[in-house]
C-alpha cells in the first residue's frame, strides 16, 4: 500500500516536497507525472542498495528524489517547479531492483499510489 502526501499549489520558482510511504520491503521507488490529455511520464526513480537515482531530462538538476530507509518513505524535493511541471504525481514501488532505462519504465513497478495533485501557478 502506497500513501503519497504532499502536493497543492506552489509559485513558480518556490519548492515543494512530495512524500510517499510504502508498506512492506521496496527494491525501487520512483515518481511519475501525468498531465490533463498527456500520457503518463517519468520523473524520477531510486533503486539499489547504494541508492542509484534516474531522473527524467525536463527535472534533471530541479528535482531530487531521495528516500527514508528506516521510514520506508520515497520523496521528491521539488526546486523552482515551473507551469510545465503541473500534473498529478504518482509514486510506484518495484519488487526488483532497476538500473539504468529500466527505472523509466512504469512497467517494471508493480504497486502505485492514488496520485497527488500538484498546481504550479506564474
Amino acid at each position: 500500500q502506497l500513501q503519497a502526501s504532499g502536493g497543492g499549489l506552489v509559485q513558480a520558482g518556490g519548492s515543494l516536497r512530495l512524500s510517499c510511504a510504502a508498506s512492506g520491503r521496496t527494491f525501487s521507488m520512483g515518481w511519475f507525472r501525468q498531465a490533463p490529455g498527456k500520457e503518463r511520464e517519468f520523473v524520477a526513480a531510486i533503486s539499489g542498495s547504494a541508492g542509484n537515482t534516474y531522473y527524467a531530462h525536463s527535472v534533471k538538476g530541479r528535482f531530487t528524489i531521495s528516500t527514508d530507509n528506516a521510514k520506508n518513505t520515497v520523496y521528491l524535493q521539488m526546486l523552482s517547479p515551473k507551469p510545465e511541471d503541473t500534473a498529478v504525481y504518482y509514486c510506484a514501488v518495484g519488487s526488483l531492483y532497476c538500473s539504468g532505462y529500466g527505472c523509466y519504465d512504469a512497467k517494471n513497478y508493480g504497486y502505485w499510489g492514488q496520485g497527488t495533485q500538484v498546481t504550479v501557478s506564474t
